[in-house]
């Protein structure tokens, strides 16, 4: 077990919570937008044998405080480097965060050094054919404050993703999303912080691509919404020397369905940027 710092960062009176550990080049992990930081525990111990190791939870979810309005993620990401002095980073994010990352580093070129997304549209991406299944009936369950069978319906939506049943998902790795997901459910927090987010990047990722000039990985589950997967394809063929890696038996966070192989394809990729 690593030696983990944690803290809090001051947002305008809004307190995120973040945790550090190892020593070496700094790594920043971003958690999806229905779970928190805690999404990460299988790789921490591994990454920060070798880097300098960031995670947090966003505002609203798990540790941090709840969010009161909308909210810029890449802001509240620069601010948070900033308050730790991080003046340069590699960035993995899933999901939402993967999508702020990206962001970030199209604002912030000079603080990244490399970007892997799990998962991740870039912002502006439009969505094609049907909406996922579970959608309307899990923001109907919001809306009526049914909130453990919303909360159920999301892990559907991404864990078990369109292809799946319940029984046939690892029951410890729905357990802990399930866990993780009750807190942004319970403080509503994708409808008051992101479902029309602060200032939003103009203009958007999927325009700019092709001016990405970093080592870029580009992750996703086989088993996720085809959209994510056509969106990865999107965004390996825009950057310029862009990889990708598919994972076979996973749907949207395939670091904790398939963890050990997950830690090493990222190893792998960050140890040929170091060599580059």
């Amino acid at each position: 077990m690593v030696q983990t710092t944690s803290g809090y960062v001051d947002l305008a009176g809004r307190k995120l919570y973040y945790e550090t550990a190892g020593e070496g080049d700094t790594l920043v992990l971003g958690h999806a937008g229905f779970v928190d930081s805690r999404m990460w525990d299988a790789q921490w111990d591994a990454f920060a044998q070798k880097y300098h190791v960031i995670r947090f939870d966003m505002l609203g979810y798990g540790t941090s405080d709840p969010a009161t309005g909308p909210r810029s993620r890449r802001a509240d990401l620069l601010q948070l480097l900033n308050h730790l002095h991080v003046t340069r980073a590699i960035l993995l994010g899933c999901s939402l965060s993967g999508e702020t990352m990206l962001d970030f580093a199209l604002e912030h070129p000079a603080m990244v050094f490399a970007l892997i997304t799990v998962s991740s549209i870039p912002s502006g991406f439009q969505l094609q054919g049907d909406p996922p299944p579970y959608l309307f009936e899990m923001i109907t369950a919001m809306q009526q404050k049914k909130l453990a069978y919303a909360s159920e319906l999301q892990i559907r939506l991404w864990v078990d993703g369109p292809l799946r049943q319940p029984e046939q998902i690892d029951p410890s790795v729905r357990r802990r999303a399930g866990e993780m997901n009750a807190i942004p459910v319970e403080r509503d927090t994708w409808s008051i912080a992101d479902l029309r987010p602060l200032d939003p990047l103009t203009p958007p990722a999927i325009s700019r691509l092709d001016t990405l000039h970093i080592p870029t990985l580009i992750t996703a589950g086989a088993l996720d919404n085809p959209e994510i997967l056509r969106a990865a394809d999107v965004m390996v063929d825009a950057i310029t020397g862009a990889e990708k890696y598919i994972f076979a038996a996973s749907a949207h966070i395939p670091n904790m369905e398939q963890p050990g192989e997950f830690t090493q394809v990222v190893l792998r990729f960050l140890d040929k940027v170091a060599l580059a």
